[in-house]
């Protein structure tokens, strides 16, 4: 599977996290390539038309920054589209995301976390390997998960009518189908962020005195 980390190019904090990324990745034979973010610079209400996402009511969220979130769901769209014209599944990655194991041998049946949950409470999923999403009702963080063809047609459609904050838009409500693969083989190791606001950082797992809120 193809690997891919979202990198905020013009931000030296998202290049250096992602080249922590890339070198995790290499120590499991996994060789993870840079895919340029799209930021709030780049007219994110102009790109959702382009795209076809009509409604953008979700993300008005008070735990981010709302430009930012549509960014930040803008990249994740723009790889579930890059799934679909490889017809391969492949596997993503955010900047802050470090690689802690061998992925699975074989992909989810459409999405599937491979990440440890990164901010508030969580259960500990029952199933080994491949299983129904069970730490959180919608993704626990989006630092690293699989995306199959068929479940980035999946998400791509739904996300036209329905797009928000991209973990909560991974929710089962929405898409029953949902996977999770435990043992998890990546976390978060995050010491700023790009997206929320400051009442969206107080439940990371990471935060501290010193958690960064960056303007991008």
């Amino acid at each position: 599977m193809r690997a891919f980390v979202i990198t905020i190019n013009s931000n030296v904090q998202s290049r250096l996290s992602a080249e922590r990324c890339i070198a995790s990745g290499k120590k499991y034979g996994l060789n993870i390539e840079t895919m340029a973010a799209i930021t709030p610079k780049d007219d994110v209400d102009k790109l959702c038309v382009n795209v076809g996402i009509v409604n953008t009511e979700k993300f008005d969220d008070k735990y981010s920054k709302r430009d930012n979130c549509i960014a930040c769901f803008l990249s994740h769209y723009t790889l579930w589209k890059t799934c679909i014209s490889l017809n391969e599944p492949i596997v993503l990655f955010e900047h802050d995301a470090i690689v802690t194991g061998p992925l699975p041998s074989t992909p989810p049946n459409f999405v599937g976390n491979i990440g440890q949950p990164s901010f508030g409470k969580f259960n500990t999923p029952a199933t080994i390997g491949w299983g129904p999403l069970q730490s959180k009702p919608y993704f626990p963080g989006c630092h690293a998960y699989i995306v199959t063809p068929m479940g980035a047609k999946l998400l791509t459609k739904r996300a036209r009518r329905e797009a928000g904050p991209t973990d909560v838009f991974l929710h089962i409500s929405r898409f029953g189908w949902l996977q999770e693969y435990y043992p998890y083989c990546a976390y978060a190791d995050d010491s700023f962020s790009t997206v929320q606001n400051h009442k969206g950082t107080v439940a990371k797992h990471n935060y501290s005195n010193e958690y960064e809120l960056i303007d991008v």
